[in-house]
Order: C-alpha cells, then sequence, then structure tokens
C-alpha cells in the first residue's frame, strides 16, 4: 500500500524541459520531489505520493492531516 503524505517545499530548481523537481520537508526529512504536475511555490503544503506532488494543500488542511499522522503513529 502507497500513501500520499503532505510535506512543505523548500526550495524548487527547474531542470531540463519540463520537469521541475524541488526539495520538500517531511516533518525534519527532507526529500527531492517532483514538482511537475503541481503550481507550487516556496512554503506551500503539497501532498506527495510516490515522489510526485500531485496536489497543493492550504496550509490548515495539510497541518491538520499532519496532527491526523502523528495520532496515529503515537
Amino acid at each position: 500500500m502507497c500513501l500520499a503524505i503532505p510535506a512543505k517545499v523548500v526550495e524548487i530548481s527547474k531542470e531540463e524541459g519540463a520537469r521541475t523537481r524541488g526539495k520538500a520537508d517531511f516533518g525534519g526529512v527532507f526529500r527531492e520531489v517532483d514538482l511537475s504536475l503541481v503550481d507550487a511555490k516556496v512554503g506551500d503544503y503539497v501532498i506527495v505520493h510516490a515522489g510526485f506532488a500531485i496536489e497543493v494543500l492550504d496550509e490548515q488542511e495539510a497541518q491538520e492531516t499532519l496532527e491526523l499522522w502523528k495520532e496515529l503513529l503515537e
């Protein structure tokens, strides 16, 4: 089973062609993500699935989702 996790975009870098990549913060763990499918900017929260940002979230929705994850993990 794969899960889509909210993350905060902390860096965006353009690559060749149509691909846009960036770095996202997953609660202190930073990973490179593909931002080509969304119109995200630094500071936005995105849902990431299999390395691809698939949706931009508003901050309140992202925080609520992260809080639910925290409760599940405790």
